[in-house]
């Protein structure tokens, strides 16, 4: 089973896919499985702004079209020109993604640096997330 550190590499790895050429900011995403599979993502801008999608959408979307509902970890990476100088943590309309589909336990992780990152639930940085419950 892949651990942190590699699920985070994978989404550094995913941050050169990007295209940033209107902020320059590029992130990169790696979701983990349920059963294992990873499914990247990067952000994809678009000059009209709002058309503009993350890298955490991206590989959630993508997983769901391939038929994956169940998943444990995420990983994201980003930095100005593709360099990370810091945290890039999900942004609040992918976490509303993540409450969607996964539990308030799922974890995230926030690469800060080279070979480091911080760890967080997705209810520490979602509280009180408005889920599918809310609506039965």
């Amino acid at each position: 089973m892949m651990n942190e550190k590699e699920l985070c590499s994978k989404a550094v790895e995913a941050m050169g896919k990007a295209y940033a050429p209107y902020s320059k900011h590029k992130v990169g995403a790696a979701l983990l499985t349920e059963s294992g599979k990873i499914f990247t993502g990067c952000n994809i801008e678009n000059a009209a702004y709002s058309p503009t999608v993350c890298a955490e959408r991206v590989a959630f979307f993508t997983a769901v079209a391939a038929g994956e509902r169940n998943f444990k970890s995420i990983a994201v990476a980003g930095g100005k020109d593709g360099i990370i100088g810091g945290a890039f943590p999900p942004c609040g309309v992918c976490r509303q993604v993540m409450a969607e589909f996964c539990s308030p336990d799922f974890i995230i992780l926030v690469v800060t640096g080279n070979n480091s990152f911080k760890k967080y639930t997705l209810s520490e940085l979602l509280p009180e997330a408005f889920t599918p419950k809310n609506i039965e």
